[in-house]
């Protein structure tokens, strides 16, 4: 059972845009934190009704929606909350899931995995006969470099978007370049 009813958390964010009062205070009187009535609201406004339910459903999403997301967050700088919002998903955790199953293993670990046990009998293995063996090794290369070359963007992107942030804050920068060019002409 849900922690917390779906009615309960209707009555909060009505209470809450019916201006009843705000987040500490409708904290402190159903004794829920702040932080679960602010993702509640926001889920609410996006998503209605729908986004107060638990969803008793496992979506399944695409190898490709899964990078798209993956490549939003690294190269933005929002949220999991308001990521998962903008891409009409109401379950942040499995965003970060999915970034941190990248940067382990980069983006075969958001592939689909085969599910169930392994079978104790192989099948006779049917022979293609439309496709060489050869041809098969490339193809398998072809998509591992794809795969890597996906990679390296993803982390160039990354990499520009961090040079930005800090060339943004120089001020800071230019008090640590004086006092090392100082002590370099001091040599």
């Amino acid at each position: 059972m849900a922690k917390h009813s779906f009615g309960l958390k209707k009555r909060m964010v009505l209470a809450y845009e019916s201006g009843e009062g705000g987040y500490a205070f409708l904290s402190k009187k159903y004794n829920v934190s702040r932080i679960m009535i602010r993702k509640w609201v926001a889920a609410y406004k996006e998503f209605g009704d729908e986004g107060l339910r638990r969803s008793r459903q496992n979506e399944t999403y695409s190898f490709e929606f899964k990078l798209h997301v993956v490549e939003l967050y690294l190269s933005t700088e929002v949220s999991y909350q308001e990521l998962a919002l903008t891409v009409g998903m109401n379950n942040p955790p499995l965003i970060t899931k999915w970034v941190n199953d990248f940067r382990i293993a980069g983006p075969d670990a958001l592939r689909p995995k085969r599910k169930g046990r392994r079978r104790k009998m192989d099948k006779p293995k049917e022979i293609a006969r439309d496709v060489p063996d050869s041809l098969k090794d490339n193809n398998e290369y072809i998509k591992q470099l794809e795969d890597e070359l996906l990679k390296l963007k993803i982390e160039n992107a990354y990499l520009k978007e961090l040079r930005r942030l800090r060339l943004e804050g120089t001020p800071q920068n230019k008090k640590r370049e004086s006092s090392t060019a100082s002590e370099d002409h001091s040599n």
